[in-house]
């Protein structure tokens, strides 16, 4: 009995001697397994292509906002930049000249989307309509497989999917109400362009509302873009107000939101996108001035847009990946 007992000591002995042996003979030769693969992180350094590309969305992002049927939080979501969006406005003071430094190509676009192009976009709005929209539309239909993709990134269920669905048909019959029954005429004052304010921000905090439909349903669309175009600071001032009132108000919700429940907010949004893509599809009247040159143009300009949302979302899954 003693001798086993020795045996087993003696044992025990040799293959902790041999274990610390192979232990300091890795870790002096340098042939210790390689460290598994970092995630790719969009908090490491910056570049210039993800400064222009940034800015470009940005300006996407600015042009949908004052475009009729089209939210600047939903583009957000599609482009990718809604998640980091609501984490600063949430908690500003985290990382805030990380953030700001990131944000400010995005502030950029936007501000040369909604003014630089406010011009061009109400001239081709009023002449050629049903172009223009199809090329949002088709920009955000190439760019949906992306937002799939982030709506799923921590996993999904069928009953996702259902919800989804079921969000897409209740906005798409809301926003149908709206537009036929909707036709408000509001005092246009400080206070009310505070309201104004206070639904712009809406449309990027909660994506998929179109702040734009709601200004013209209680007619003040004109009036602001109108505003915009000519620096009308009686009205930017006051929309400005209610625009940071709406964040102050709504960001943290939104954020705890997308905490608690990542996956659900981003299939509702899925769906939100699809009823709001779909509202603007031009019907009826729209096509009685098109002829077979412009049908052929509406079909080139979707096209390009898709092309063009495929291409902004592999660039960024590129990006993101280097």
């Amino acid at each position: 009995m003693t001798t086993n007992l020795t045996h087993i000591e003696s044992a025990t002995a040799s293959n902790s001697e041999l274990a610390a042996t192979e232990s300091l003979t890795s870790s002096t030769s340098g042939a210790a397994a390689p460290p598994a693969a970092e995630t790719p992180s969009p908090d490491k350094p910056d570049t210039l292509f993800g400064w222009v590309l940034r800015a470009v969305k940005g300006m996407f992002i600015g042009t949908g906002a004052i475009l009729p049927g089209v939210s600047g939080g939903a583009l957000a979501a599609v482009f990718g930049i809604y998640e980091r969006m609501i984490n600063f406005l949430a908690n500003p003071k985290k990382d805030f000249v990380k953030n700001t430094l990131w944000f400010i190509p995005v502030a950029l676009g936007a501000v040369l989307g909604m003014f630089g192009l406010a011009f061009p976009l109400d001239y081709f709005l009023k002449n050629h309509p049903v172009q223009v929209v199809f090329f949002f539309i088709g920009a955000i239909a190439g760019t949906f497989p992306a937002l799939i993709a982030e709506a799923g990134k921590q996993g999904r269920s069928l009953k996702h999917w259902v919800e989804t669905l079921l969000v897409g048909v209740a906005m798409l019959v809301f926003l149908i109400w709206a537009r036929n029954n909707l036709d408000v005429n509001l005092p246009l004052n400080f206070a009310t362009w505070v309201m104004a304010g206070v639904i712009f921000a809406l449309g990027m905090i909660v994506p998929g509302l179109s702040p734009s439909n709601f200004l013209m349903y209680f007619n003040m669309y004109q009036p602001m873009t109108e505003g915009i175009k000519n620096l009308n600071f009686s009205i930017l001032i006051p929309v400005g107000i209610g625009a940071v009132l709406c964040v102050l108000a709504f960001a943290k919700l939104m954020h705890l939101l997308l905490e608690r429940a990542y996956t659900s907010v981003f299939h509702f949004i899925l769906g939100v996108v699809l009823a709001s893509t779909a509202i603007i599809l031009p019907w009826g009247s729209a096509y009685d001035n098109l002829t077979l040159p412009g049908y052929l143009v509406t079909a080139l300009l979707a096209a390009a847009g898709v092309a063009l949302g495929l291409w902004m979302g592999w660039l960024e899954k590129k990006y993101q990946s280097e």
